[in-house]
């Protein structure tokens, strides 16, 4: 919504979206909240949650104890699932009854589709799959990252005339804010009506992927290859050791470029972001967009012919070799400390 000066001072406050899927909570709302209060140090204002599906009134008190002063709750059965549209005008009608200032929308699957379509519909910016967030101090405005020209350069972004600021950000970019016991926040609910809030699209049924690859969102262990591993039948042996430490694959943008692998498995600026407790990194050079998204792993070991290559220098552990007499090395080395 374009506002003027006198009609900015009605919008307050920072919103995070509490994503809830197929019933439950999912955790990038912790990752916002503690966004959200990481920018509220340089305002200072209230953090609201917004919690929207059926049956999900349960999760406030979490949602408080973690960081949030209001928790906004839309609930009936008809939310039960992911439907853009009905979501979609739920979501923008209490953004204009409650007028925040700013609002934080994880860029997951849903998010992704949820903020653009909410932008539209109250009339403000979006800035879509942000890697980072800070607050102006001199203008008290929103400063999103994110990447751009194919992930090669970084723009930063600023909503200057519309209100709320909006942006949907990755997750993992934030750790999950710590809970609180005994932390008070207020619950209030807004009205859904479900002759109002309609959709020309019907949601038929969710069909799960069948796959037996781990998600390298969630792995603790993975293991990616990029254009060093010269074609997509070399990825067999790097899913060999991933099956062998109970990891998942990865892959950097020139792999997933080369149709050696589908995109599900691209890590970086273009792809996903991991935090792994270890991550095993072969034939990857290590560019600044790879590295973007792989960042926040505990341990980072890189197999790479090049001992100068980027990703040597700021590995936790550097093998310079073949990774074809590398990577079967390491399976074996496993497997006897394993029987061991």
């Amino acid at each position: 919504m374009r506002t003027d000066e006198t009609t900015k001072k009605d919008y307050k406050g920072i919103w995070i979206y509490a994503e809830v899927m197929h019933g439950k909570l999912v955790s990038t709302a912790y990752e916002l909240l503690f966004g959200a209060r990481k920018l509220a140090q340089d305002l200072p204002t209230e953090i609201s949650a917004v919690l929207m599906g059926s049956d999900v009134a349960k999760y406030a008190d979490e949602l408080i104890a973690r960081g949030a002063d209001k928790v906004y709750i839309i609930e009936d059965p008809a939310l039960e699932n992911f439907v853009d549209d009905i979501y979609t005008k739920a979501l923008a009608d209490l953004i204009r009854t409650h007028k925040p200032d700013k609002m934080i929308i994880p860029a997951s699957t849903i998010g992704r589709s949820l903020a653009a379509k909410v932008a539209i519909e109250v009339e403000t910016g979006l800035t879509a799959d942000a890697t980072d967030i800070v607050i102006h101090k001199e203008t008290g405005l929103m400063h999103a990252t994110r990447p751009t020209f194919g992930g090669n350069l970084m723009a930063t972004i600023v909503c200057k005339n519309h209100r709320p600021e909006m942006v949907s950000l990755r997750p993992l970019t934030y750790p999950k804010a710590e809970r609180t016991e005994g932390r008070k926040g207020e619950k209030i609910r807004f009205s859904f009506d479900s002759a109002k809030y309609t959709s020309k699209a019907v949601f038929r049924e969710f069909v799960k992927e069948l796959s037996d690859d781990i998600d390298i969102g969630s792995a603790e262990v993975i293991v990616a290859g990029g254009r060093g591993l010269g074609g997509g039948e070399s990825f067999k042996l790097l899913k060999d050791l991933a099956q062998t430490m109970g990891g998942a694959v990865g892959a950097s943008r020139a792999a997933v470029d080369a149709g050696w692998i589908t995109f599900r498995h691209q890590i970086g600026l273009t792809g996903k972001t991991v935090k792994p407790k270890l991550y095993i990194a072969a034939g990857i050079s290590g560019q600044v967009q790879h590295m973007a998204g792989i960042n926040s792993s505990d341990i980072i070991v890189a197999i790479n012919k090049d001992p100068e290559a980027p990703i040597m220098k700021q590995a936790d552990y550097a093998i310079t070799g073949d990774l074809f007499e590398v990577i079967p090395a390491l399976i074996e080395e496993y497997n006897k400390h394993r029987k061991s």
